[in-house]
């Protein structure tokens, strides 16, 4: 089968359906994607930011427009234990690659051990998630279900993941999108953001702009960090303790 765009090519607001009215239409990378839209290109496209700056809630909003399951998996078996998602995927309206196809799967990493329930009360082929560890069940996660060309959508993946997994995990981006794949990812690791021909999003009270990775303030505090972490240990640790 001929792959002729990308599977999502724009995401932006909606015409006929209301702005949210709840606490995500105050976060200015919402605001700044409701007012003009994102161009979302081939490959990989990473959201890095602090926590609260509202890239988990656009990759969640995204992921849920197209079809996706709001606390994981796919189009074809939807489960909630407790609905924590915004309203903001009811404001959205993707444009679709022409030829693309319809499969997807999000990776939400605080909510995957649902996920692991769900399959397990609707038994099918597949591994046993929850006999695993919590990096060891992400990494056969990739292995089974990240394997065909698609819309990837991940919030923090690496919560999980060792820094050598997380380097396996590029592998696999890697791969799924020479193949044709897409995928739209949230991340707090400088490592993984750091995959070659990624487009890397800065989120912050600026709002979503490009960045270079070795301009992220995130890779910036890392470096710090690691060539003297005792200039920021002075100022949280007390003395005397």
């Amino acid at each position: 089968m001929s792959f002729d765009q990308q599977p999502v090519v724009r995401v932006s607001a909606n015409p006929d359906a209301p702005l949210p009215d709840d606490w995500a239409g105050d976060i200015p990378a919402v605001k700044q994607l409701l007012s003009e839209g994102l161009d979302l290109p081939p490959g990989v496209t990473f959201l890095v930011g602090e926590n609260g700056s509202g890239k988990s809630t656009i990759v969640e909003a995204v992921a849920v427009a197209y079809g996706l399951s709001p606390e994981g998996g796919t189009a074809y078996g939807h489960h909630q234990t407790r609905r924590t998602e915004s309203d903001l995927h009811r404001s959205l309206i993707l444009q679709r690659g022409i030829g693309s196809g319809r499969w997807g799967f999000f990776l939400r990493a605080e909510t995957m051990h649902g996920w692991y329930t769900f399959l397990e009360d609707n038994p099918g082929s597949g591994p046993d998630f929850h006999a695993m560890s919590h990096g060891e069940s992400f990494l056969a996660v990739l292995e089974a279900r990240f394997n065909s060309t698609g819309f990837y959508v991940l919030d923090e993946p690496e919560a999980a993941l060792s820094f050598a997994s997380t380097l396996g995990l590029m592998a696999r981006l890697d791969s799924l999108t020479r193949s044709g794949a897409q995928v739209l990812c949230a991340t707090h690791s400088p490592v993984l953001a750091s995959l070659p021909g990624a487009r890397i999003l800065e989120v912050g009270p600026w709002g979503l702009r490009d960045a270079r990775w070795e301009e992220l303030e995130l890779v910036r505090h890392w470096r710090a960090y690691l060539e003297t972490p005792e200039r920021y240990l002075r100022h949280l640790l007390d003395p005397d303790g």
